[in-house]
């Protein structure tokens, strides 16, 4: 049968690059590939007709034929040897990790066994040297472990010096971590954040230097006015770094004086009217003439101009960003509420987090820092901040200042 049809069976079989040979149900070795012989070292002449076992290791002899007559019985397509490991024998008597794919079929009345035969002596290398290797790596962080717990036991004179370390550790730590997995994404953001605004200001002084020599003093003015917009926008970027800076390095020191809270009202809807889209107000509260704070003015006119500047960039056209302030429950309260595009439920938990960016902003120029600044001083004075937000619908944020040590009456 084999025969008759040898050359197409050999084309066939020959454009294989495993090992492939049959046997019938007898355990007779009928035909092999060249990639078969080149695997055991046999010529094809010394393994026709031969048994298989001439193939199989002498400790395997006992168990293989049960294995062999039962494979027959069951009739399936199978991997050989699941869950444990197989061993060819090469002519030369040494032995060799092997993987067999096994698929029986029946022809003419007679059945037949067709072994798809790969050599994995170099994969089981491989493993075993990565194996090593992860030996070696556990045993070094076993090493480095110990190194680390003796280190914290000298430290543990006292309950309270135990815990301050261990606090450390882990605040470093957690910082490292942050550092890698912000270092990618900072870069980008920061190229991103000021190259577009640089482009914005060369192509405005273009433009301002051709209409000055056309006379358009309108367009000319218009340009003008770009150029300030981004230098603005750029000095906000700078000094958003600064404080993050500021806060890292512990150099945050705040000054307190005595000051009309509708002057900083004033200040910052005057500065925030500049940004202002087409068809944009805001509503700010009256009747706070006769609050007169004790506080960092600095700092009070940062935070509320980062809240508003969020909700005007955030918010489209023709709507309206409103500024409220209360005193309530000892504390002095102050909200600002946009009808913008809110934020995303899946992205509130982050929103505080140095240079997030929710999915719905990604588009929009930011750095991601305005918040976590906002939150970092009101935290270091006794404040808080929280919002609540609807995508599409808007968002409103609220930050609360501790009367006691913020307000005179």
């Amino acid at each position: 049968m084999f025969e008759s049809g040898q050359d197409i069976f050999n084309i066939l079989s020959e454009a294989i690059p495993e090992g492939l040979l049959m046997v019938d149900d007898n355990q007779n070795i009928v035909s092999v590939n060249s990639a078969c012989l080149k695997i055991f070292g046999y010529a094809r002449e010394a393994l026709i007709n031969q048994k298989l076992s001439i193939l199989i290791p002498n400790r395997y002899h006992a168990n293989h034929g049960g294995h062999f007559k039962g494979f027959f019985h069951n009739s399936e397509r199978r991997q050989m040897g699941e869950g444990r490991e197989l061993f060819g024998l090469k002519r030369s008597g040494k032995e060799f990790p092997i993987e067999v794919g096994l698929a029986p079929f029946t022809i003419y009345g007679k059945s037949f066994v067709l072994a798809l035969l790969v050599d994995i002596t170099q994969r089981k290398e491989t493993e075993s040297k990565i194996l090593e290797l992860n030996e070696r790596l556990e045993d070094k962080i076993k090493i480095r472990t110990s190194e680390l717990h003796e280190t914290i036991a000298e430290l543990e004179i006292e309950v309270e010096k135990r815990k301050k370390a261990e606090a450390q550790a882990l605040e470093s730590l957690k910082a490292e971590r942050e550092l890698n997995e912000l270092k990618t994404k900072f870069l980008s953001m920061v190229s991103h954040e000021f190259k577009t605004p640089l482009t914005g200001i060369l192509t405005s002084t273009r433009l301002a230097t051709k209409y000055i020599e056309t006379g358009n003093v309108e367009k000319q003015q218009k340009h003008l006015n770009t150029i300030a917009n981004k230098v603005h926008y750029l000095n906000d970027i700078l000094n958003d770094f600064l404080s993050v800076e500021r806060f890292e390095s512990g150099k945050i020191k705040y000054h307190f004086t005595h000051f009309e809270l509708s002057k900083v009202l004033n200040e910052v809807v005057y500065d925030s009217n500049m940004l202002l889209k087409s068809g944009q107000s805001i509503n700010y509260p009256e009747n706070t003439d006769d609050f007169t704070l004790y506080f960092d003015q600095k700092i009070l006119e940062l935070l509320l101009f980062n809240l508003i500047r969020n909700a005007i960039k955030y918010s489209p056209e023709n709507t309206t960003i409103d500024l409220t302030v209360e005193e309530k429950d000892s504390k002095l309260i102050f909200t600002v509420t946009d009808e913008g595009i809110g934020i995303p439920e899946k992205d509130q938990k982050h929103i505080f987090e140095r240079y997030f960016r929710a999915q719905n902003a990604s588009l929009d120029q930011g750095t991601g820092i305005g918040l976590n600044i906002v939150k970092g001083h009101l935290e270091s004075l006794g404040g808080s901040i929280y919002f609540s937000s609807k995508e599409n619908i808007g968002s409103k944020f609220t930050i609360e200042i501790p009367i006691k040590s913020a307000l005179l009456s």
